[in-house]
């Protein structure tokens, strides 16, 4: 296979005494997504618009914005070995630690991404530094290295053996971003890992870039962020943030508004509307929320939006043992992510055209 100039670039630098070559993922072949607006923020780790001040958005956001969710490194190897070197900053010191600071590897064989191996600093420090594969056969694979979903990245490298090729990833099977906005559920709370919350699930089975814009309580559907999604060519977008809307009259002055910032400068866009999965119905205000959110749709399909979606969060727990799926009776597990994944991902595939 022919070496790229970078490649070349790449081998030409010198190892260090274990035989490794470290690059920044942010210099050339290196494949880093998730990153909406990294090209023109200072910051490229963060996760909106730089220009979105307290004025614009909750501060909650702003802040939650330095955490990685839904950002992913993507790249073809034939290294024996992969070290992850990394900076983390931004930690909120939330339970769940792998999912707060781990890094998760995936590599694809026979067309499938399969899970690795997981690497997270020890409790206190503010970096890491450790293998995240091994490929004792050197062939050439495809892999992809989740980010924190509720730490920031500061600096990341990626160590591989002197004399291994470096390559860029194929493109995604679906060529445009999917775009998640909502809640601390969105932002993969609670998760083991990174590689388990559900729109990551719902991103490697596809095949595309995910754009996580979850913030921990902070989803608050402020205009000035659909405005910055409608910048952004996508393949769709998820609408997901019944959670962090701080009642059901602040979720009615601004889920239609929200939708329509973005239906107006995309026509065409596949808009997929989730309500909350800890749905209880002898809770009315989580009944009359769910019916908000429903109402934004069925106005739309009355004006003839032909690619809207409604997706009941009753059903995304599935009805057996319901309790097994959450950490705390409102944040997924891992099972809760799963059946989320399992019963969302057949409306993402007709949003998408996939059969």
């Amino acid at each position: 296979m022919k070496l790229t100039d970078i490649d070349k670039n790449f081998r030409s630098l010198v190892p260090d005494d274990q035989g490794f070559v470290y690059r920044n993922v942010l210099d050339g072949i290196f494949s880093l997504e998730g990153l909406a607006w990294r090209h023109c923020n200072k910051e490229p780790y963060y996760r909106l618009p730089e220009r979105l001040t307290e004025h614009d958005v909750n501060k909650g956001a702003l802040e939650l914005a330095h955490n990685t969710a839904g950002a992913c490194v993507r790249f073809i190897t034939n290294s024996t070995e992969i070290i992850l070197k990394a900076d983390i900053g931004w930690d909120l010191g939330v339970r769940h630690n792998v999912g707060r600071r781990g890094f998760d590897c995936y590599f694809r064989k026979d067309g499938l991404l399969r899970f690795h191996r997981l690497v997270r600093p020890e409790p206190q420090d503010d970096s890491v530094k450790g293998t995240c594969a091994q490929n004792p056969s050197g062939e050439l694979r495809e892999w992809w290295i989740n980010l924190p979903l509720y730490g920031g990245v500061t600096k990341l490298e990626i160590g591989l053996k002197a004399d291994a090729e470096l390559l860029p990833p194929p493109p995604h099977k679906i060529g445009k971003p999917i775009l998640f906005y909502g809640s601390s559920i969105t932002q993969g709370g609670c998760a083991c890992r990174p590689g388990n919350a559900y729109t990551s699930m719902l991103c490697r089975t596809v095949d595309a870039e995910q754009i996580n814009l979850g913030f921990s309580g902070c989803g608050k559907g402020e205009i000035a962020v659909a405005e910055a999604i409608a910048e952004l060519d996508l393949a769709a977008f998820v609408m997901d943030y019944d959670h962090n809307a701080p009642s059901a009259e602040h979720l009615e002055a601004t889920h239609s508004r929200f939708f329509r910032a973005v239906r107006e400068k995309h026509p065409e866009l596949p808009i997929i509307m989730i309500s909350r999965p800890d749905f209880y119905a002898s809770e009315p205000s989580i009944v009359s929320r769910r019916e908000i959110i429903r109402k934004t749709y069925t106005d739309a399909l009355a004006s003839g939006d032909k690619n809207v979606y409604f997706i009941d969060g009753e059903t995304l727990w599935g009805t057996e043992m319901r309790d097994c799926c959450t950490f705390d009776g409102c944040h997924p597990n891992d099972l809760g992510f799963y059946r989320m994944y399992e019963n969302i991902l057949p409306t993402l595939k007709q949003a998408l055209n996939i059969k």
